[in-house]
């Protein structure tokens, strides 16, 4: 159906009439004013006297102006409505960026690659599937920033993801800040479910606001969080020295992490690998959804092009017959 999205525009298309009706005639050529073009085609005349030309330069002008104010008042063509899979889940993923991200104990493609190499592609897949979902991306070292607010385009959470690099906010890891900023974000949505999904491989050594601090904050607006521990247990370090084995994860504070979790009703999880950070974001993909009225949007195709090219070509049409008929004169 076509739809007029500025139909108040059409109370423009009198104007002419009114003009005629209550304006003094324009001055004649003859005389000490301002000639303006095209102005007597629309003086009062009568039927019986007007020439087949000046009826024709009439008509034209008016249909051109008819077309002009329909162009203005936009109109659109809708389509069919489309309705919008929402499953009422705001989502928001907080991605360490600290120093110790660069260490280089998870294996991708059959390559060693560092832990945030892994960590974006896993979850670049995860929130592709996240249809329906809102999703954000909060990257935290030194300072927690909001990369992007909800949003349920997910093409753009995972390219922003992509783009994200070691250090871009600080060396350290400010945990509690991170879940400050989510609660932040997401205390005035209006879905019951709002998850914060929380991937770090240290423990909180910046920041304003302590981890623990912020889980009792989390809870009191119902935010559950889900946390992630992630770093492989054991890696060799080769030297001059020779061969030895060491815990690249030492630092991992996954008591804190798992009290961060039981605390708001979520659940930590421990990956050492690739796989196993695939397998958590899999039984992340069951978190129950929460009805929510169905979405629908109408797409819509703009037509004032089509009117508006016309009265050009009309007003164009009607320049080309006063120039003729004077060069007849």
């Amino acid at each position: 159906m076509i739809h007029f999205d500025w139909i108040w525009a059409l109370l423009a298309i009198p104007l002419p009439y009114l003009a005629y009706k209550f304006l003094p005639p324009a001055a004649r050529q003859n005389e000490a004013a301002l000639h303006v073009p095209f102005m007597h085609d629309f003086e009062s005349y009568s039927a019986d006297k007007a020439d087949t030309s000046n009826k024709l330069l009439l008509y034209l002008a008016l249909l051109a102006w008819l077309l002009l104010v329909i162009a203005a008042a936009r109109p659109q063509w809708l389509g069919e409505p489309v309705e919008l899979p929402v499953s009422g889940r705001d989502l928001m993923l907080a991605v360490d960026l600290s120093g110790s991200m660069e260490v280089e104990d998870f294996k991708l493609n059959g390559q060693l690659a560092d832990r945030l190499t892994a960590t974006k592609a896993v979850a670049s897949e995860f929130i592709k599937r996240r249809t329906g979902d809102r999703v954000g991306l909060i990257l935290f070292g030194k300072k927690a920033y909001l990369q992007t607010p909800l949003t349920f385009d997910r093409q753009t959470v995972s390219t922003l993801l992509d783009e994200s690099v070691i250090g871009l906010a600080g060396k350290e890891t400010a945990i509690g800040d991170a879940i400050g900023l989510a609660v932040k974000r997401l205390e005035k949505t209006d879905v019951n479910s709002r998850v914060l999904i929380l991937l770090t491989d240290g423990a909180n050594t910046a920041g304003e606001i302590q981890p623990l601090k912020a889980a009792e904050l989390a809870k009191q607006y119902q935010l559950k969080i889900y946390t992630i521990g992630i770093g492989a247990d054991e890696m060799i370090v080769r030297s001059i020295f020779g061969s030895r084995r060491v815990n690249p994860s030492a630092d991992l504070d996954e008591k804190t992490l798992t009290a961060i979790a039981s605390t708001t009703g979520g659940k930590y999880f421990r990956a050492r690998n690739t796989e196993q950070l695939e397998q958590i974001y899999q039984l992340l993909d069951e978190l129950e959804p929460v009805e929510k009225e169905t979405q629908s949007f109408r797409p819509t195709t703009a037509l004032y092009f089509w009117p508006l090219g016309i009265s050009f070509i009309l007003s164009g049409l009607i320049i080309l017959i006063r120039v003729s008929s004077r060069g007849r004169l």
